[in-house]
């Protein structure tokens, strides 16, 4: 039987999900920790490999146990062992050919930016701090334009080496809270650093540097040199993934 383990962690003290010799990863604390309780090494394959300092409300991971473990116990145990910035949500059964990665439909990220002129002793590890106004209509002009299926080579990390760079949105829209504003967007998968990319171009829509028509020109030349800055990774969170 394979278990299937949905977890969420602050990712400000890692290198990200995947293992990385000589670095700190999510997958290797996770390894750890079951071989602690299983006495054997155990491999754990996840639904996504979020960057250094990206966090996590709805991580997805599996794995196949070498014996028999009730699902509430392991929970527990985990919990038990994970340090405190990791935590198991759920442990269910799942088919022997679940693949988190390649069975995921959709999946669903947040980003989070403080909109105000001074910086938070408490949400500095998880969100951007942008001063000065930001109009949030510009913003959601910006982030309808990235609906629907296109090629995002422009909004992607240089070097990637994904074979095709045609991802489908979902959904894609800015929203105020208080002195945040958080973007919330959902696509069939993402390239690397393309949800930081995206916001760091729909931010400078909302500074009013750039029409919100211009991010369309730089969708469609398909040139990461035209696209600015990617936001920095403390602000995005993998909220969910769906199967």
């Amino acid at each position: 039987m394979k278990i299937r383990l949905t977890l969420e962690y602050d990712g400000a003290n890692y290198s990200g999900w995947q293992l990385q010799a000589g670095h700190d990863s999510i997958q290797a604390r996770l390894e750890d920790a079951l071989a602690r309780i299983f006495g054997a090494q155990i491999r754990v394959h996840g639904a996504g490999r979020t960057d250094a300092g990206v966090h996590a409300r709805g991580q997805v991971a599996a794995f196949t146990p070498p014996r028999p473990f009730a699902l509430d116990d392991l929970r527990r145990a985990l919990n038990a062992i994970l340090p405190a910035d990791i935590a198991i949500i759920t442990a269910a059964a799942a088919a022997d050919d679940f693949d988190p990665r390649r069975d995921a439909r959709s999946r669903v990220y947040e980003y989070r930016v403080l909109n105000r002129d001074r910086r938070s002793a408490f949400d500095y590890r998880h969100a951007w701090l942008v001063a000065g106004a930001l109009d949030p209509a510009a913003m959601n002009a910006a982030a309808r334009i990235f609906l629907g299926e296109h090629d995002f080579a422009a909004f992607r990390s240089l070097g990637s080496a994904e074979r095709s760079t045609t991802r489908r949105v979902i959904a894609s829209e800015w929203r105020r809270a208080d002195e945040f504003l958080i973007y919330r967007v959902e696509a069939t998968a993402f390239l690397r650093r393309m949800v930081r990319t995206m916001v760091g171009a729909m931010v400078e829509a909302g500074r009013g540097r750039i029409a919100p028509a211009e991010i369309a020109t730089i969708l469609a030349s398909r040139d990461r040199g035209r696209a600015p800055a990617a936001a920095p990774a403390a602000g995005l969170f993998l909220i969910a993934v769906n199967y």
